[in-house]
């Protein structure tokens, strides 16, 4: 299948490029000033797992090769992006290109760091992005109302029914909701999806927090992080709140440490990461996140010339996911043998495995299973 990507976006000085650094160990500028990344970077970044790299080990692999997630780093996004204000309408049209989006937000406090509004406020960051792509959706739904309005008049029962689902989406718009919060039928989807809307696209938020610094989700922090009237720093609560409202995915992670370690492996890693404070690898939840929000599984081939993990949208035949080693799968496909690769991996061989006969042989329509290990026969 065709590479899908995940756009990064986010106001100016919240630590975009640092992550994109991170996430693809490949320099773009990281300055502290707003709109120094001008043309969207790409990087392509593998997908951690697991048990891809036992099932290489099982079968001597002389190569493995993991599934790829394409990572595409968009610049700072103002108020009044969806006016021309900034880059904006640069930024915009990137942003349609890109299959999903992950939204970074701020979520530590360091005078040292310009934020563009002068207060760390995660929600009302949230709200002005999310705004932003809202009044971009609007233009586009109206612009597409008006010009259906002929083929209406004139009874067009395609028009008609396109029509109908649109003033349902204008609606919505209009009420500052994401268009991917709507509830719409497959039928209805269809027609949503032609228009490419960017608020229709799957979203996740990416919460950067600083190692060792003040942040928003550590209690230690928020107990000195008042209000002048010494009223409790609400600011994480509310942002919880946003998001189970919302029913929003969310992943915390440090940037800057994952950023400066992105050169180390294993325990050398960990250790310098609890020397600059952090605790997790945020950037792996990430990459899996964000391939879980493009609706991607993965299945596996292995051998001894090479392990691979193949990426498939998730509720896809045998046939078609044939496709993604070859388009001449779907055609040609015969038949499928499939094991699960934890059965595999407990069996220590096919050979094994087929004895116990947890190798089944699967016809075209079989769908695929996240974790299935798989030989097509063509």
């Amino acid at each position: 299948m065709s590479s899908l990507s995940i756009g990064i976006v986010g106001l100016p000085n919240v630590g975009k490029s640092t992550l994109f650094n991170a996430l693809t160990k490949k320099a773009v500028p990281a300055e502290n000033y707003p709109f120094c990344t001008i043309d969207p970077s790409v990087g392509i970044v593998p997908v951690p797992d697991e048990r891809l790299w036992k099932l290489s080990t099982l079968s001597k692999s002389a190569k493995t090769i993991p599934a790829v997630v394409e990572f595409v780093d968009i610049a700072g996004l103002v108020k009044g992006a969806a006016d021309g204000e900034g880059l904006g309408n640069k930024f915009l049209s990137n942003i349609r290109e890109v299959d999903a989006i992950v939204e970074v937000v701020r979520i530590f406090e360091d005078d040292n760091i310009i934020h563009v509004h002068n207060q760390i406020n995660p929600v009302g960051d949230i709200e002005v992005i999310n705004f932003e792509l809202i009044l971009v959706d609007q233009e586009t739904v109206s612009k597409r109302i008006n010009n259906l309005q002929k083929d209406v008049k004139a009874g067009k029962k395609e028009a008609v029914f396109e029509n109908e689902v649109l003033a349902k989406v204008e609606a919505h718009i209009k009420m500052g909701k994401l268009v991917n919060s709507l509830e719409l039928d497959e039928k209805e989807r269809l027609v949503v999806k032609m228009l490419n809307l960017l608020t229709f696209k799957p979203i996740m938020y990416a919460l950067n927090k600083k190692g060792g610094g003040k942040n928003l989700d550590d209690p230690s922090s928020r107990a000195e992080l008042t209000t002048g009237q010494g009223m409790n720093d609400t600011r994480w609560q509310d942002l919880m709140e946003f998001f189970k409202r919302e029913k929003a995915q969310y992943v915390v992670i440090d940037a800057g440490i994952e950023n400066e370690l992105k050169d180390l492996e294993g325990e050398e890693k960990e250790m310098f990461r609890a020397e600059l404070g952090g605790k997790d690898d945020g950037i792996d939840n990430l990459i899996k996140s964000g391939y879980k929000l493009l609706n991607l599984i993965t299945y596996f081939t292995t051998g001894e010339d090479e392990t691979r993990a193949w990426t498939v949208l998730r509720d896809s035949t045998a046939s078609v996911a044939g496709q993604a080693i070859h388009t001449d799968f779907k055609d040609k496909f015969i038949r499928a043998e499939v094991v699960f690769n934890e059965d595999l991996l407990k069996c220590g061989s096919h050979a094994s495995a087929r004895e116990k006969g947890l190798v089944r042989t699967e016809g075209k329509e079989y769908v695929v299973k996240d974790g299935d290990v798989i030989e097509f026969k063509i």
